[in-house]
């Protein structure tokens, strides 16, 4: 497995430079762009300025390992969901001309508090992700289902969207969240899902409330061999917790 970082909270305000001196000076081989932030690679940039970043990152030897969206597909209104389908082919396309793999998308919720049964919502986003996950074949770029988001990040619900999606190019991106620890093992819940991971989210690794030698080790056991991206806090001395950060990572493999 490799390991990379999730430019969510850190790295949000570095640019591209930036983040390939930091992967250079920490050990961190790749990144997943999280769309909006300071790095501005956006649907917005022209065709050689796309060349532009995916030559930068090819020649500082860091990967892109994928564009970390927030398109979501639960809402009640039909035409918000259209608009973030719309939304995700689009990234795709960028993600196609960066020559990265693929793009994190999510369930936010479910509607139950607006009368909709949560089957239906879930229905509904899995029917999505397929519609998206079809479209984004064709150009070689993953569509990543985050498990995230208040009800839908409980595995079982997870299990049912992606049973809806029902797509070869459909992946789930593990998140790593301590609900899904049950009397100290995520393994009822892991394998609900395993079959379906395409990249794998980790978070704050010193809290060992989480078994992280236990999720490195199921990983394994399937044959994982992509990034598991460190979704983590900004720092203040960036360089010397990403240093840590990639020690205790190695060691829990050891």
């Amino acid at each position: 497995m490799k390991l990379g970082f999730v430019t969510y909270q850190i790295g949000k305000d570095w640019n591209i430079p930036t983040m390939l001196d930091m992967c250079h000076k920490t050990g961190f081989t790749g990144v997943e762009l999280r769309t909006t932030h300071a790095h501005g690679v956006e649907t917005n940039l022209s065709q050689a300025q796309r060349e532009q970043v995916k030559q930068q990152f090819a020649d500082g030897q860091v990967d892109i390992v994928g564009l970390g969206t927030a398109f979501e597909y639960h809402a009640v209104d039909p035409d918000e969901v259209r608009r973030n389908i719309k939304g995700t082919f689009e990234y795709a396309r960028l993600a196609a001309d960066l020559g990265c793999t693929g793009i994190k998308v999510r369930p936010n919720g479910l509607q139950t508090d607006q009368g909709v049964p949560r089957e239906k919502t879930l229905e509904q986003i899995g029917l999505a992700v397929r519609e998206c996950a079809e479209a984004a074949a064709g150009l070689g770029v993953q569509i990543r289902v985050e498990v995230h988001g208040r009800d839908t990040q409980d595995p079982k619900n997870m299990r049912t969207i992606m049973d809806h999606a029902d797509h070869p190019n459909a992946y789930v991106c593990w998140n790593s969240n301590f609900g899904e620890v049950v009397d100290g093992s995520i393994k009822e819940n892991f394998d609900l899902l395993k079959h379906k991971i395409g990249l794998v989210h980790i978070t704050e690794i010193y809290k060992s409330e989480y078994p992280w030698r236990d999720l490195f080790r199921m990983l394994h056991d399937i044959g994982y061999e992509g990034y598991t991206l460190a979704e983590i806090a900004d720092s203040p001395e960036p360089e010397r917790f990403m240093g840590y950060y990639k020690a205790l990572w190695e060691a829990y493999q050891s």
